[in-house]
């Protein structure tokens, strides 16, 4: 059964004289005077251990302290497992009984992503309620801009997608030979497919890469029959009917993503169509990816963030977009969940000049801002955002503090880019980030105020 937390302390708990030592020791205090997170994480973890026979699982307790670990030192799940067995300051805060043997690199992972995006917020709630108790953020003055983070994914080309469709049709009819004993005609093309891939990619003028391409749907196509050939096979003749259930998983999963590819493929390069970004596919294996072009030249493939900011640099408030909503449509659901999160609106708002807009700026008065500033102007008076011109210079300095915020994050906290596979393991990792991000700040911010 999994357990929530450790059932006894160490006494020979050891956290280094040196400031991330301390810092850990604060954490590990301010996590132990929030001992209901821990049940969020539990609840989060009851679907792993199914039975009590064999070794005993992580405790919740140990997940969320070894997650935290990870994410404010910026670790691979590899480095992890060696701080663990390498550093007693590591051992100690993640509460573990050195008697028993450490977590492996798989466990560790395997644990640590069933966290989920919901219950990473409501942490990240609990050190803003912290912060506001302590007086370290007020959230009456916040500053607002997006950036953008992208997921683990090459450049996306028509070529390379078409290239990709096809080596995933072949490990399907591989692993269909495999499933039965009676043969099933196919030819694999990955060799072919990848060559015509690169023949494209080296090849000047539309002109010339038509014809490549014709090729190349061609070996598509094929592939797409001889897939559908080995589902009827495997329908009749299979009797692994788990290995057929997750073949077919896989094949209902990846079919309709590849035809969109081809779909999308024909009308760009047979039909001359421009096609709208909203229906096309950058990826197979991470369909959740947007395209966001940022300042009109810089292309980004991932997913928008808008984040909010305080005087004390914490983060506020995050929010992961869907698509590429312009940022003047952001500006005012940003500012009703401040008010949500803190019952009132902020007293004064900076934010960047891409949201900008009368209508907005009519909306943040509305909602009781006092001052709101954008970095632009775009045809917004200075008296009109501010009551005076030294109030909008302020606000304007202190809306450029949030890009090191953001450079932070990035830097030091892995946002640059996400490298956990699938859309809901997307939203874990940009929320595990804010919460890293926030933890190590509201500690040193804390440790100071001490």
């Amino acid at each position: 059964m999994k357990q929530s937390h450790t059932t006894q302390h160490s006494i020979f708990d050891f956290y280094p004289e040196h400031e991330l030592g301390k810092e850990l020791k604060f954490i590990s205090g301010w996590l132990d005077k929030n001992p209901d997170l821990i049940e969020w994480v539990q609840r989060d973890l009851t679907n792993i251990c199914k039975n009590n026979a064999g070794r005993n699982s992580l405790t919740a307790e140990s997940v969320l302290r070894c997650a935290i670990l990870k994410q404010t030192k910026n670790l691979t799940y590899e480095d992890l497992e060696f701080s663990l067995i390498d550093s007693l300051s590591c051992q100690t805060f993640g509460r573990f009984d050195l008697s028993k043997p450490l977590p492996k690199r798989s466990a560790l992972q395997s644990n640590i992503a069933r966290i989920s995006d919901v219950t990473w917020e409501v942490i990240s709630q609990q050190i803003l309620k912290d912060a506001k108790i302590q007086k370290i953020e007020k959230g009456d003055v916040i500053r607002i801009d997006s950036t953008v983070t992208d997921t683990d994914i090459h450049e996306p080309t028509d070529s390379w997608l078409l290239w990709d469709s096809v080596r995933t049709m072949a490990r399907l009819m591989d692993k269909a030979v495999t499933l039965t004993q009676c043969t099933i005609p196919w030819v694999n093309h990955r060799r072919g497919a990848k060559k015509k891939m690169h023949e494209i990619f080296n090849t000047k003028g539309i002109e010339k890469k038509v014809p490549l391409y014709e090729i190349l749907l061609k070996y598509t196509h094929n592939s797409l029959k001889y897939v559908k050939a080995a589902e009827q096979v495997l329908k009749e003749n299979c009797t692994d009917i788990v290995a057929y259930d997750s073949w077919l998983t896989q094949k209902n999963h990846f079919i309709p993503l590849i035809m969109k590819v081809v779909d999308q493929t024909q009308r760009r390069v047979f039909n001359e169509e421009n096609v709208p970004a909203s229906e096309k596919i950058f990826s197979l294996f991470e369909e959740h990816t947007d395209i966001i072009i940022k300042g009109g030249r810089d292309i980004k493939y991932g997913h928008k963030l808008n984040l909010s900011s305080g005087k004390s640099s914490l983060i506020l408030d995050m929010v992961i977009e869907t698509g590429n909503p312009a940022d003047t449509e952001r500006f005012l659901p940003m500012l009703e969940r401040h008010k949500d999160n803190y019952g009132e609106a902020p007293r004064q708002c900076s934010v960047d000049g891409g949201y900008a807009s009368i209508d907005n700026l009519e909306q943040a008065k509305l909602f009781g801002v006092e001052d709101a500033v954008f970095s632009k102007k775009k045809g917004l008076a200075i008296e009109n955002m501010a009551k005076s011109q030294w109030v909008h210079r302020q606000l304007k300095h202190f809306r450029a503090g949030v890009e090191s915020n953001i450079s932070c994050l990035k830097r030091a906290y892995g946002l640059t880019r996400c490298t956990w596979k699938g859309w809901v393991h997307f939203k874990q990792y940009i929320w595990s980030s804010v919460v890293a991000y926030n933890l190590t700040l509201f500690a040193r911010l804390s440790l100071k105020q001490a």
